[in-house]
């Protein structure tokens, strides 16, 4: 993911509740909590939300909290902006040795949450938008696209909700596509890369043609197009794997694809002109327009494949929170994702609508300032995440460096196949930790 270290960095967020209504800690930790939501919050009462939002993100976030607090005087949202994604999570990991100091609500990756759902600590979330008085009613009256909402899930229960969230896209310079004769952009693997070898070729090796920012996410998606789920049952040496890692490998050996590497991102080479395409977060465009500037005309399309990762984070609810806290954080979840906040969230941001009836809005479609919104349709046909499954986070993490090993073998026109074992091993092992 993108917006972490360049255009605004990530992280996420969680809640701790003080107020009038506050002292929940602790003591409400009962089913009851779950069974009896208040239909109004009639006093005072104070949510606390870790985020890590930066930049355009954090001053959206604060100015769509105030419009919430104006039109809910009794509920105060305080916001505590934890730092990036890695600060988040091990805030929200060290904080659940002292589940009283943890927040109403917080902005988490599922995985992330897991070890906390198996141990009952999170809010199950489906009787608060079942309910009329401060959700929806139903899902389906929610509007949030369901992919996101599934996607929020954790062994089938919903315990959050989709907030800021991306998709993998693919940029690429259409300037040097006329330059070079490429008429078609890429829709499918077999396509990118015959693209990017003759871009590679035409510019006498000066141009790489693609990369890939996220090397775990080539990885995921590669095998769920070969029709693999990303699960322990996954056989890293295995014939799909294997044709998966190769199709990178050879194209980095052969100089027409390339890693970010220590550049962290391909939007920098991309805006050099040392790379004519590369598949990394829609988030990050705003970015790649700052940085090609008027030098040549970029544009996007959807992911080459199949499927496309869906990305960032959602919001969370931890049992702590007191039955007020509960139903006034949720009320704040539900404003959020509206259609009118979403709508100014994903013009300010970059981040996709999580709500369906932005992707129609004219004023989303006429958005000069990026040009995914008129593609978004397109590229979100079949959206994929990473399933919470046990230890599949860690596993996840893993993938950047054993893909980078094995492609830096390659690089360097060695035989990826001991790299390849060796990835196996840390593989296996980070799902059995």
């Amino acid at each position: 993911m993108r917006l972490g270290k360049k255009l605004i960095t990530f992280a996420v967020a969680g809640l701790a509740l003080v107020g009038t209504a506050a002292c929940s800690n602790g003591k409400n930790n009962s089913s009851s909590n779950d069974a009896k939501i208040p239909s109004k919050i009639t006093k005072k009462t104070t949510v606390v939300f870790w985020h890590g939002m930066h930049g355009a993100q954090e001053n959206t976030l604060k100015q769509l909290t105030s419009d919430f607090e104006k039109k809910n005087p009794n509920i105060k949202i305080k916001l505590e902006n934890q730092g990036s994604y890695i600060d988040l999570q091990g805030k929200i990991n060290s904080t659940m040795q002292s589940p009283k100091n943890l927040p109403t609500i917080t902005q988490a990756y599922p995985g992330w949450l897991y070890n906390a759902a198996q141990n009952k600590m999170l809010v199950d979330l489906t009787p608060y938008i079942n309910n009329k008085n401060v959700g929806w009613g139903s899902a389906k009256a929610s509007d949030i696209r369901t992919e996101l909402l599934d996607g929020a899930q954790i062994k089938g229960t919903q315990y959050g909700i989709p907030f800021n969230k991306s998709i993998e896209s693919l940029t690429y310079n259409k300037t040097m596509f006329k330059k070079y004769g490429i008429k078609k952009v890429p829709s499918t693997m077999e396509e990118l890369k015959q693209v990017s070898e003759t871009i590679y070729k035409k510019s006498n090796h000066k141009v790489v043609g693609a990369g890939f920012d996220s090397l775990a996410n080539y990885y995921a998606l590669g095998m769920k197009d070969e029709g693999f789920n990303f699960t322990d049952k996954i056989n890293f040496t295995g014939a799909a794997s294997k044709k998966v890692i190769n199709y990178y490998a050879e194209g980095v050996k052969k100089g027409y694809f390339r890693v970010a590497g220590s550049e962290h991102y391909l939007s920098g080479p991309f805006a050099n002109e040392k790379v004519a395409m590369f598949i990394g977060t829609s988030a990050g465009e705003g970015f790649v327009k700052q940085g090609v500037g008027n030098k040549f005309t970029y544009d996007v399309a959807p992911r080459p494949g199949k499927y496309t990762m869906q990305q960032g984070t959602d919001i969370y609810m931890f049992k702590e929170a007191s039955s007020i806290q509960r139903a006034a954080a949720f009320k704040y979840m539900k404003f959020l994702t509206s259609e009118s906040s979403q709508l100014k969230w994903a013009n300010a941001t970059g981040y996709i609508p999580v709500n369906n009836g932005v992707l129609d809005d004219k004023e989303f479609l006429d958005n000069k300032n990026i040009k995914m919104p008129t593609k978004l349709k397109s590229a979100t046909k079949h959206l994929y995440s990473v399933p919470a499954e046990k230890n599949s986070n860690a596993a996840y993490n893993q993938l950047n460096s054993i893909m980078q090993n094995i492609l830096s073998a390659a690089q360097k026109g060695q035989n990826v196949n001991s790299q390849i074992d060796n990835g196996k091993q840390k593989f296996d092992a980070a799902w059995k930790q």
